[in-house]
């Protein structure tokens, strides 16, 4: 989980107050929690039940889409993450959403490592998102201080969470990133895709999903292949800095800097992409961030080939009209 203090705009940064900052949830997390967190059991009417629910979003000034949410009967303003693979809750709301702790008998770990420290895994006992209820949902509950504290420098709404990719993909979420839209599917068991949607004009790419649950797309940057991930609580994109030089890419000094759960603060630059390509779409001249991103990207993914090189962040995915498709692991983009 990676936060920034608020930077300036640039060309590419989207800010009405130029203003940001970057909530990024490259988290290694323990694989056992994803694996026990089957589809959990849904509560829907007994009549005519709908097999789909769309869920509007609002888009905060941090450039974050936020989904209202019921835990535990209380309302809650979650920010919809890609690049989390688990869901969490504020480490200080945990009490005011009345989470509860891991019981001696289930097989959930009661701690995850994230960026190389312990967090506490906590139980929702009711997940409810519009009709969709989930049951005994686990979640992580992690330092949210970073972003708090930015949302009130911006007079905004304070999330209270993150919805993650534990419940994207069973519920074979499609998230449209220009549309503010999310739709999920009531019954994992059933068939057919969400109605409504028309992919004409769009190109498409294959998504590829880690053991952790991240989200990668093939891209590259001035010609050389990469990965990146799909990140949609990053305000925007941003490459990792040794894959930036190693291209030889000059990069611009900032005075701000950003600080990651667990790890250390590091500073901010920015480069400009003679040629940035995802799914086909070539974006040309384009302002990117430049950190880095050791502690983030885990299992020698800096050093793959090709390399992660960075995340493909919210200031792509709404420009040319992102649509994530996590049941069909589908990212679409338009020219």
């Amino acid at each position: 989980m990676l936060f920034s203090r608020p930077v300036p705009a640039s060309n590419c940064f989207p800010s009405a107050r130029k203003t940001f900052s970057a909530l990024l949830a490259s988290l290694a997390l323990a694989a056992e929690l994803l694996g026990a967190n089957q589809p959990a059991p849904v509560s829907v009417s007994a009549q005519s039940p709908p097999q789909f629910e769309a869920l509007p979003l609002v888009r905060s000034r941090q450039n974050h889409l936020l989904v209202r949410a019921y835990i535990n009967g209380r309302p809650a303003w979650l920010c919809v993450d890609s690049g989390a693979p688990v869901s969490a809750i504020a480490l200080d709301r945990r009490g005011h959403f009345r989470l509860t702790g891991i019981p001696g008998s289930s097989k959930l770990p009661p701690h995850l490592q994230i960026n190389g420290a312990l967090s506490n895994v906590a139980i929702a006992r009711e997940f409810r998102l519009g009709a969709l209820n989930l049951v005994d949902e686990p979640v992580v509950t992690i330092d949210l201080g970073s972003s708090t504290r930015t949302a009130r420098f911006l007079h905004e709404q304070q999330i209270d969470g993150i919805l993650g990719a534990d419940i994207l993909f069973p519920t074979n979420a499609v998230l449209d990133c220009q549309q503010q839209l999310l739709v999920l599917k009531m019954d994992p068991e059933v068939t057919g895709r969400a109605p409504g949607l028309d992919f004409r004009g769009f190109r498409s790419a294959p998504i590829h999903v880690s053991d952790a649950f991240n989200l990668y797309v093939d891209s590259s940057i001035n010609g050389t292949p990469a990965k990146l991930m799909i990140d949609t609580g990053a305000f925007a994109t941003l490459l990792h800095r040794s894959f930036v030089h190693r291209l030889r890419i000059p990069v611009h000094e900032t005075p701000f800097s950003s600080a990651a759960v667990n790890l250390k603060q590091r500073d901010v630059q920015i480069a400009r992409i003679k040629r940035l390509s995802v799914a086909s779409v070539n974006i040309l001249g384009k302002d990117v961030g430049v950190i880095d991103m050791e502690g983030l990207l885990h299992n020698g993914l800096l050093e793959a080939s090709p390399p992660v090189a960075g995340l493909l962040g919210a200031e792509i995915l709404r420009q040319h009209h992102g649509i994530i498709d996590f049941g069909t692991r589908t990212l679409y983009l338009k020219r």
